[in-house]
Formats: C-alpha cells, structure tokens, sequence
C-alpha cells in the first residue's frame, strides 16, 4: 500500500454503481447518480434482475430527454467507430512495427502478429511522443514528423485497420508552434487519421471537436476513462479503464444510453483480463490491447489471448445484433455461467461467460439452438474456465443469417486455451555492432581521460519511477492506476558491477570540433565547429561510431558513473545528457540508459523527460527511437578506452554484471 490506498484494490471512484429498486430515476438525485456511474451493477439477488431492467430502461428515457439524442451516431461517416471492437496501443519505434536493422517501418509484421494471437486489429493507437518528449525542445507533433508515418498510417488503413492519433493536451512546456487544435487537424490530415485519442482526457473541448470534424468527417474521439453522459453524442469511443464490476457482471452505462457508443476495456497493467473481457463480451464492446506499456512488458496469457479470439469473429458478424437488436443483460444466470441474449429479426444471439475457474456446462433452453464454437452440441454448451461461449437460436420461420456458417468456419480452429502464466521478456544487453568505417590516425586520437581500475564495484543507482520502469519488469504489475508517490517517485536499485581491466573515460564529452574531424574523414561536413561546446544531435548509432572511429567505444553506464566520482571528470557547457554503452531490447523495445542530466528542462508536467542537470548516480531509461528520432540538442556523449592487451576483445569478458533486481524507495 502507498499514499493512503492499495493500488492492487479499485479506488472508490471505480467501483460499479448500484441501481436503486424502487427510486424515480428519470430525473432528480438518483438519476444524477447513474448519469456519473462507470458501470450499473447487477443486482446481489437474480430475483431483482426483471425490476433492475426495467430501472435501467427508465434511467436511459430520462437521460435522453435531460442530455439529447446522439445523432451523431446517423451519419454514415460516423458508422466505423461501432465495428471497431479491438484497438491496439503501439509504440511507433515496437520492434513488431519497426526493424531496427533495417530501419523501416513493418506494419504488415505487427498485424500478422495480431491476427494470429488476437483474431486481428481493428485499431490501431499510433503512440509517438511520450516518455521521450521533454527531453529536447520538440513539442508532441515534431514527433509525428517521422519519413514515411503517412505511408504506414495508409497501409493500416488499407489493411482494414483504423488509424488513431494520440493528442497531448498536457504538452505545454516545449516549443510553441501555434495553438493545439489546429496543429492536431492538420496531423489527421496529414496522416490521414480516422481517429484521435485524447491523452489525460475524458473528453475534447467542442471547438476541438468541430475542428477535427472538418478535418476527417466522423472522425472518432476516443477519451481516457468515463466519458460523461451529456459527451457521448459527439464522442462516438472512449476507454472503459479502471472499471471495476459487479460480482454479477453489469452493464456499461455508456453502452447502455447509446447502443452505438463504442467502448474499449482496458486494465493496461493487469496480467489477468478475464473480467474485463466477461465485461466487453456481455456488454457488445471491445477491448484495448496494450502489450508494451511506455516501454514496459505487460503481454497478455494464452488463455486470454484465445478468449479474445473466440469473441471477435462473433462480434463482428453479429455486429448488428450487438447495436439493433433487442438487449437482455443477464438473460442467464446460472451458477458460474451468465449471459446477454440479443434479439433480432427472429434471431437471438446469447453471449455466455464463466466467472469460475473451472469449466462449466450451459444446457440450452429448448430446440433450435446452434452453439458457434466448435465441439458443443444443440443441447449443450461448455464454457471454459474464465472465458466464453455463444450460441444462436433461430426462431420459428425466421431466416437463417448468412454469417452464421461464417462465423461458425471461423470459429472452427479456436479452441480455448487455460495456461494463465505470465510469459517474461528479459531485456538482453546489446553489443555496438562493428565499425567498418574509417579509423583516425593514432596521433590524433590522444584526449584527457580519468581511469577507472578494474575490480567489482557496487553502486546505488537514483532515477524517477516513471512507467516505463528501469532495466526490467513491469513497474506496475496489477495495479489499478499508479499514482503519486508511487508514480514518479524517486528510487534507488543497487548493481553489481565487474570490471576485467582498467578503463579509461574521456574527461569531457567530445567536442563540436572533434566530431567535425570525425565527419570530415567519412566524408560528411558541418558548420559546428566549437572546441568548446559538446557536439549534440547525433544518433546513438553515429556515437558509437565516432567513438570506434576514435579507436574507443562508449563508456557503458556504470564506467560512467565510476569516472564521475573520479577527479578530472568536467561536463562541457551547456550540459547536456551522455549516451552510454548500454543499449538493451527485449524483443520489443530498444532502450538506452543516460547519464548527466541536461541544462535543458521541459517544464509543466511530470509526464516529461527527466531534465534539469543531475548527479552522477541518477540514470534515465530512454526508449530508442530509429530514422535518426534519437538526434537530440540535449544529448552526447563521450568516449572510453579500455586498457588491455589487442587479443583480449571479446564484449563479454569486458563487462559482466548481475541481475539488477534490488529497488529501493
């Protein structure tokens, strides 16, 4: 526990709320109160449910006379954000979207990806500035100014795939280059977006709204969090996160006030989602999938990656039963298994659940049934543990819908799976690979340095608790929502260090006129020719190659720290942050750690880079960028020499290192 609550447990606020029984809710304080609820939970009693209903009915009338009809939902350029049942968050530099060898974007990997673990995308969150913005000067659209973003974003579109821009209202203090809602209409049209996702809000402003309605018509606004009711007529998504249910799953308020209102549940650091798939699947809705989180690993179990597999055949096929039709919630209630029936054109589709961990056996109601998961009968029904089943009834002289034996194919190869264990990705240290460019002479590669003995070290390493976490893991794992002091707090890990043999870092950061010498033997030229001044914007790739260039290598982290402590150890003005030697990936993101601190700080919200010059013992977790996004005004670096025999060359005899695994507040 932290700060007064227990991150594991649901904050008051997001708590489901009760229906009251026998109270007018079309209007006054009770209908004020649901108007506010994230989701209206069921009744403790089933006996309840038939009067529970008919509240639900009453509050949603009265909602529409005090809030209005959504008629946004009509128009045709509106219609997508309905059918877009699962949406993925993705970090534009995810190694599934961009080869860091090859430099080049890989759109079709991440959803061949999808498709076989998820049952496919319908969205996609292109997630571009934050945690790396307020490092340098670049406001949040710098960095969707990215070679060849509008082709990706063109072939996520072609691939049937929406398109969502993130917009940081918080992103105040870099530069200025006009106001936000213009700035965010021209990205959708430069990107040719479909949707836009509102960082930190709930809801956009109505300006915002009709600005960005002129730049995409229908363009779909997705807030953080619970949208408010009188909202959803112009905002036709938004995130049901941090929504905790009824032990008797209920409904979503926002669904329920308008059926075409697309939701998508997301508990982004739980590694169990089995509730809120019950909830998305009962409800009509979607889901958030959200695999990297800053950076931070949060993959998602195989019994849960099946559940959704089996769910997104049927609610895209259905998808018409889902808005149209009539909705019973908990028209099933039976032990472990409940369930939604939705009725249309004399076809009832019936969505199960099992909210127990072991696999139940639905006996279906009468004839006429047809289950659409493989392996269940006309009478009975098995839904898996924590998952889910469905079936269709077709009723006495009403047509047999053609996705019926579409869905049914689809669903054919899907079995559920049950191993709920949490697959780890331990971010492995990369190896600088090798410099086949020029090497400059040895005469001219002499440079004040301090020397570093060999031997082991333990060193206290400070940093900020940011989400990406450090080194690895999930910092948050199964917690609701991370707030102060648990979030950006101040920490400490402690690292085992060995070094083989004596090293030799550089006193200074190298210098604009050195690395114009550096450019100059690769044939390349820059005006930037300061003795004084540290050379900045360059790639993490072309420090290391300057620093092979100059028969060295970059000190890694901890060289760097052990060097700070020595004497002779000078920063260059301004300061800026070192790269260092400690290139990690674990499959899916490339971070860097930093050193130093910069004279540069982006001020107004915690959400930024570390800035502001720092001790040597603090660090800062950089997620690599690639097409030269990593250039920054507020980094560089220096280099190290090791101080050994020409055979002993071998990366990993050089460096060794413990699991860094000791984290302290």
């Amino acid at each position: 526990m932290s700060g007064g609550f227990n991150p594991l447990q649901p904050r008051e606020l997001d708590l489901p709320t009760m229906v009251p029984l026998e109270r007018d809710l079309m209007s006054g304080e009770a209908a004020a109160t649901l108007d506010d609820a994230k989701i209206f939970a069921a009744p403790a009693d089933p006996k309840d449910l038939g009067r529970w209903r008919a509240q639900l009915n009453v509050w949603r009338d009265g909602a529409r006379k005090r809030h209005g009809e959504p008629t946004r939902y009509d128009d045709d350029a509106s219609a997508w954000a309905s059918k877009c049942f699962t949406v993925a968050q993705v970090w534009l530099w995810d190694e599934l979207f961009f080869d860091f060898e090859a430099q080049r974007f890989t759109p079709e990997r991440f959803l061949a990806d999808a498709h076989e673990r998820f049952g496919g995308l319908d969205g996609v969150v292109l997630w571009h500035a934050y945690p790396v913005i307020g490092i340098d000067d670049r406001n949040q659209w710098d960095f969707y100014d990215v070679p060849g973003l509008a082709e990706v974003a063109a072939a996520l579109r072609a691939a049937g795939v929406a398109v969502f821009l993130d917009y940081n209202p918080w992103d105040t203090g870099t530069r200025r280059s006009g106001e936000d809602t213009p700035e965010l209409a021209a990205a959708v049209r430069r990107l040719g977006a479909d949707g836009v996702f509102l960082d930190t809000l709930k809801k956009a402003d109505p300006e915002l709204v009709t600005a960005l309605d002129a730049a995409r018509p229908g363009i779909g606004l997705e807030g953080e969090s619970k949208l408010a009711t009188e909202r959803i007529a112009d905002h036709t998504l938004s995130w049901a996160q941090w929504f905790a249910d009824s032990e008797m799953p209920g409904v979503l308020r926002a669904r329920w006030f308008e059926r075409r209102h697309m939701q998508h549940h997301i508990r982004r650091w739980h590694r169990d989602h089995a509730e809120e798939l019950r909830s998305a699947w009962l409800n009509g809705v979607g889901i958030m999938v959200w695999e990297v989180v800053f950076g931070a690993w949060v993959g998602w179990n195989d019994r849960d990656a099946a559940t959704l597999r089996r769910m997104l055949p049927v609610q895209r096929g259905f998808h018409r039963w889902l808005v149209e039709g009539e909705w019973t919630p908990l028209s099933v209630t039976d032990g472990p298994v409940v369930g939604s029936a939705f009725q249309l054109d004399g076809v009832t589709l019936l969505l199960l659940a099992n909210t127990s961990d072991e696999d139940a056996h639905y006996r279906l109601p009468g004839s006429g049934w047809r289950p659409l998961h493989a392996g269940d009968t006309a009478n009975t029904i098995t839904v898996p543990a924590g998952g889910i089943a469905a079936a269709a009834h077709i009723g006495a002289g009403a047509p047999v819908p053609d996705q019926l034996d579409v869905v049914h194919a689809a669903l054919a190869g899907q079995p559920a799976r049950q191993d709920t264990s949490f697959r780890h990705r331990p971010a492995i240290r990369l190896s600088a690979p090798h410099w086949n460019g020029p090497v400059a002479p040895a005469s001219s590669r002499s440079t004040p340095a301090v020397t570093v003995a060999a031997g082991e070290y333990t060193l206290t390493v400070r940093f900020r608790m940011r989400e990406t976490g450090m080194y690895d893991g999930a910092p948050y794992v199964d917690e609701w929502k991370p707030l102060p002091p648990r979030l950006h707090d101040q920490r400490t890990l402690d690292r085992h260090v060995v070094l083989p043999q004596p090293v030799s870092v550089a006193a200074a950061e190298v210098s604009e006129a050195e690395y114009a010498r550096f450019l100059d033997a690769i044939g390349e030229h820059t005006d930037a020719r300061d003795p004084e001044r540290p050379v900045t914007n360059v790639t993490f790739s072309r420090a290391r190659g300057y620093a092979a260039w100059a028969g060295g290598r970059l000190p890694t982290e901890d060289e760097w720290q052990l060097a700070a402590a020595s004497p002779g150890f000078v920063r260059r003005t301004p300061e800026v942050w070192n790269w260092t030697e400690s290139e990690h990936s674990d499959g899916r993101t490339r971070f860097v750690m930093l050193k130093g601190g910069s004279a540069h700080r982006s001020e107004g919200s915690d959400w930024y880079f570390d800035g502001g010059v720092k001790s040597p013992d603090f660090s800062a977790k950089l997620l690599l960028p690639g097409l030269g996004q990593d250039a920054s005004s507020s980094v560089g670096f220096r280099i190290c020499t090791e101080q050994r025999n020409t055979e002993q060359h071998n990366d990993d005899a050089r460096y060794a290192q413990a699991p860094e695994e000791e984290e302290t507040a």
